[in-house]
């Protein structure tokens, strides 16, 4: 099972997510994903669960939760009236996928600590629950940009804390021309001692399907396992 969790919003956890899914269904598995909190999404339209099926080819993938506002989802809950997933809910959901299938990819909400539910739990804690039953690895994605050495560091910290090792760091969309603080960054977070699993270039999005899931393994060169 794999957690894909991100230094912040908008760093690129859903294509990260397809590529994945990609590469583990490329070799075999039977790859399913899971999306605790949907928000930004009204009903009927495309959300990030869509673009996982969409890029990646995989069936089967399920939301915790939708809701309207582009907000963390405490808020959006708030304003939606709405009572959020427990996260014993979450873990059902996630176990029943792990039946059916030979890995699971979760992706998180926003960053490793953004609330889940009313109860403060955050998507740390669904992966500390998710540890004491299964085998699970944590990618965590990361911006190439200014900035993104301190947002990187602080969640790595999260996670030791948690003793939830991560099992590498992926940024999310590598410009075809890298300014001197990209590649500065890049060197950087090779040399952090996290596994550095590979980047996503910019616009894998907009890829045709097929040729999304011809190269999705290429951009892993490092590749997580399967557990």
């Amino acid at each position: 099972m794999t957690f894909v969790t991100g230094t912040d919003t908008d760093v690129g956890k859903t294509v990260t997510t397809a590529a994945l899914a990609a590469t583990f269904a490329g070799s075999g598995a039977t790859v399913a994903a899971y999306k605790p909190t949907q928000t930004g999404v009204g009903p009927g339209e495309r959300a990030d669960m869509a673009e996982v099926v969409r890029l990646s080819g995989i069936s089967t993938v399920r939301e915790g939760i939708r809701l309207r506002d582009p907000m963390a989802p405490v808020a959006a809950a708030v304003r939606a009236e709405s009572p959020l997933p427990t996260l014993e809910q979450h873990m059902e959901n996630i176990m029943t996928l792990a039946g059916d299938h030979s890995h699971v990819l979760v992706e998180g909400a926003g960053g490793l600590l953004v609330e889940l539910d009313a109860q403060g739990h955050t998507l740390a804690e669904l992966a500390v629950r998710v540890c004491s039953i299964a085998t699970l690895q944590i990618v965590l994605v990361c911006r190439s940009g200014l900035g993104t050495l301190n947002h990187t560091q602080l969640t790595l910290e999260a996670l030791q804390h948690r003793q939830l090792p991560p099992a590498g760091l992926v940024i999310g969309s590598w410009p075809s021309t890298p300014s001197y603080i990209e590649q500065s960054n890049l060197e950087y977070l090779q040399a952090v001692g996290t596994p550095f699993l590979g980047l996503l270039p910019e616009g894998a999005a907009r890829l045709a399907p097929a040729t999304f899931r011809q190269h999705a393994p290429t951009w892993f060169p490092c590749s997580p396992h399967q557990p």
